[in-house]
């Protein structure tokens, strides 16, 4: 931290409980009071001086032989800079630093210290000085904290926007370039690392960091200020990145439920290494978030989703205002792709709590999500339908990974009894079909919503199950449908119709690919075989091999329609254990050709 040392004589005051004493030989004949504290001095040291003191001595008029008092209760750092200031009078050794030239500064204007008493005075001296500490980001740093104690003066003084400015234009340029001391408080003073020039002591600049080797001494100021040092440096420029990163250490340290598990599903709360342990309060709090909400840049993804969600939750157990919330659902829901399950489950903390999470939140988050996917296509001229959006695989991810993510909350919270049928349809509807490439994952949620909500007639359980295309299950989520009691006959029976669908059409492709091989085997067949060097017709593949190939396809064949039978003749026996009238099975499989046999030649070696 650089230094400044003033006045040549040694010390001659000496602090008496509450009272300093010049100990000159000369009786004091003015006492100066401040605050709690007095000051026994000598009017010629402080009329030389301050312009304010000469005027206070002269028209002072009291009883004679009693010193002259003066109340100095409103001076700028009160006590402690007066001390100083006084000590400046009688010519005493004094040091300025980064964390009290700032209120000497301020007291030097309140009692008009200038040039017109005498040269090289008190305004002129801190003044050379602040211009020193605005060379180091680490002094301005501290120059711009002590500004908190007179910061109406300092405003006045333009010093709080001289230190914004000096920290913002350092923080947007590479502190290796000008040999700045970017490292404040982390950073660790080398042996002998101190050099001394014309009065001022200069630390040895330390090495620099990455990109937010200013977040934590920025994080240190007050909010107000804190604000200001930000807007200052996206006005310089400042990457959005690093803005983000700024206000998200910030958030952390002063929002300490953002540094607590995140999970909510075991009741805990650890508060992680490193937290405050003396909380803001809660109306403190709310002020901090609203505002870091208010200063994130708007570009997409560089903020992360799990800093959001956790801002989010804050957001409602600190009663925050709406626009707040809203402004946090907005960016979520651009980047919820990014989003993790675990972050998403967000517990239901408003005053009429219906059900353990909050649905309707993850419903609006979802219905930003999708606005925001609608106006990308929109803007992409190659996309114009459905089918389109189904084979453009940028587009497509996002909209999967959302699709995903949805389902895995749809089964985490179906097991809530207090969830309405209608909201979990509602959230589930959204998702468009195409965003799926398979169905389990809305089945599996059915599934348990099914489970925990016995109570459900025919038709809410049939109205539910429109939800997931049965064509779209895989083998093992058809085959666990196909044994699942808790889903309507109707859908079961679709499981089943599309099953067998699925395996009459690999016959027919296994005769259709038969049908090929045989045709190329045909003694007849139009062949264009390659000749040698020497004139000879010469085959890539031999005779031999064919027949074997074929042999081994034949028999892979029969194997994979033996299982898939047998697959739908279990299929069948769980339908009619359950108690399923048999004649409208039979009429089904009769309509749908599920009676049809195989063909014998298929099993025929």
């Amino acid at each position: 931290m650089a230094t400044m040392k003033l006045g040549s004589k040694a010390e001659i005051f000496q602090l008496e409980g509450q009272t300093w004493k010049c100990t000159t030989e000369l009786v004091s004949d003015v006492v100066v009071e401040v605050g709690e504290m007095s000051f026994h001095l000598h009017k010629f040291p402080l009329l030389n001086r301050s312009g304010l003191l000469q005027k206070m001595i002269s028209d002072f008029h009291g009883e004679d032989g009693k010193a002259c008092a003066l109340q100095l209760q409103d001076i700028p750092g009160g006590a402690k800079a007066f001390e100083l200031v006084a000590k400046f009078c009688y010519d005493v050794k004094i040091e300025m630093n980064a964390l009290n030239v700032v209120g000497l500064r301020c007291a030097a204007e309140y009692l008009r210290m200038t040039e017109d008493y005498v040269g090289g005075n008190l305004i002129l001296q801190t003044e050379h000085f602040l211009n020193e500490v605005f060379n180091s980001w680490k002094d301005s740093i501290k120059a711009l904290e002590s500004c908190e104690g007179v910061l109406p003066h300092a405003e006045e003084l333009h010093i709080v926007s001289r230190c914004i400015n000096s920290l913002a234009s350092k923080a947007c340029s590479d502190p290796n370039l000008f040999g700045w001391s970017s490292v404040g408080r982390t950073s660790m003073k080398s042996p002998g690392g101190s050099a001394l020039w014309n009065g001022i002591v200069a630390e040895e600049t330390p090495r620099s960091t990455g990109a937010d080797w200013w977040y934590e001494d920025a994080s240190f100021l007050s909010l107000p200020l804190f604000k200001r040092l930000i807007l200052a440096m996206e006005a310089k420029g400042m990457k959005p990145d690093n803005i983000a990163g700024a206000l998200m250490f910030y958030a952390r340290r002063f929002l300490p439920c953002l540094s607590r598990n995140s999970s909510f599903r075991d009741g805990t709360a650890r508060i992680t290494p490193g937290a405050s342990v003396s909380a803001p309060s809660e109306s403190d709090q709310r002020i901090v978030l609203e505002e870091i909400v208010g200063l994130l840049p708007m570009k997409k993804g560089v903020t992360s989703t799990k800093f959001l969600l956790g801002m989010l939750r804050t957001t409602m157990i600190l009663h925050a205002s709406p626009s707040s919330r809203e402004n946090l659902e907005k960016r979520i829901g651009v980047q919820l792709d990014e989003a993790a399950l675990e972050d998403l489950l967000i517990p239901n903390l408003g005053y009429s709590v219906e059900t353990l999470y909050d649905v309707d939140c993850v419903q609006r988050i979802l219905d930003h999500f999708m606005l925001a996917d609608q106006s990308m296509v929109a803007a992409s001229p190659g996309i114009v339908d459905e089918g389109q959006l189904m084979t453009s695989s940028p587009s497509l991810t996002p909209m999967t990974m959302v699709a995903k993510l949805i389902d895995g909350y749809l089964a985490e919270v179906a097991p809530d009894g207090n969830l309405k049928l209608p909201k979990f349809q509602s959230l589930a509807a959204v998702v468009p079909d195409y965003a799926r490439p398979l169905d389990d994952g809305i089945y599996r949620a059915i599934d348990i919503y099914l489970k925990s909500h016995p109570w459900l007639t025919e038709s809410e359980r049939e109205q539910l199950c429109r939800l997931m295309n049965c064509q779209k299950l895989s083998l093992e989520a058809c085959t666990h449908a196909a044994q699942n009691e808790r889903l309507p006959l109707r859908v079961v029976v679709q499981v089943l119709f599309f099953e067998q669908l699925r395996l009459r059409t690999s016959i027919a492709g296994w005769f259709f690919v038969s049908d090929n091989m045989e045709n190329s085997h045909a003694p007849h067949g139009n062949i264009m075989l390659p000749k040698n060097n020497h004139g000879t017709i010469q085959a890539e593949v031999t005779q031999d091999q064919k027949e074997n190939d074929h042999q081994v396809g034949v028999e892979d064949m029969r194997m994979r329609v033996s299982e898939l039978e047998k697959e739908c003749l279990s299929m069948k026996q769980e339908i009619e254990k359950l108690g399923k009238p048999k004649n409208g099975w039979n009429i089904f499989s009769k309509k749908f050709g599920f009676g049809v046999k195989s063909q014998p030649t298929l099993h025929a070696k």
